[in-house]
């Protein structure tokens, strides 16, 4: 018994297929990318190695640790006391705030970032560069390539693209913090 396949069937398979791939391609263009080049540019500038700031819209606080030409170490998350990370800002302890993020953010709320060469999160890693990585509570994505992640193409896409969002988002919140340090204020 032979099965007859519609053309409006074999057509409708073949958009979905590209639409899938098209999806993909698109999900590997960093947002992350101009703005960490830009927030490096500003740290270079001031001469800052770490900057902080506080997120009003979701409660949380972010703060950076640069490495010169080499990484952004990216951190955000909450305090059981917000008051405790508004001193810190007041303050500019920056890189106070930095670690005191990285071991004593309210569990669950801390995201990381790991920005290899300064320039956004990479879909995956250009050469024999190191990958770029993101933790978000207890999940870890070293984006080195979906066959690597041992994810589905789709899969991986997605979880670059909603840590690009973010890190996106926390790089905006730092820029704006950065922004009036240049020039000496």
């Amino acid at each position: 018994m032979c099965k007859t396949v519609s053309a409006g069937a074999v057509a409708l398979a073949f958009a979905a297929a590209v639409s899938g791939t098209a999806l993909i391609a698109a999900e590997q263009e960093s947002k992350s990318a101009p703005l960490a080049r830009q927030l490096s540019q500003l740290l270079d500038a001031s001469k800052l190695e770490t900057i902080a700031a506080a997120d009003p819209a979701s409660g949380s606080f972010v703060a950076a640790l640069y490495i010169p030409g080499t990484q952004l170490l990216v951190v955000s998350g909450k305090f059981q006391s917000p008051e405790f990370g508004t001193n810190r800002l007041e303050k500019k302890e920056y890189r106070e705030l930095y670690m005191d993020l990285m071991g004593g953010a309210v569990p669950g709320s801390r995201l990381v970032a790991s920005d290899v060469k300064c320039d956004g999160l990479a879909f995956k890693p250009h050469r024999d560069d190191p990958a770029d990585t993101w933790e978000n509570g207890d999940k870890m994505h070293s984006f080195d390539g979906a066959k690597k992640a041992k994810l589905s193409d789709e899969v991986y896409a997605q979880a670059y693209q909603e840590a690009d969002t973010q890190y996106a988002r926390i790089l905006e919140l730092l820029l704006a913090q950065a922004k009036p340090k240049v020039g000496g204020s």
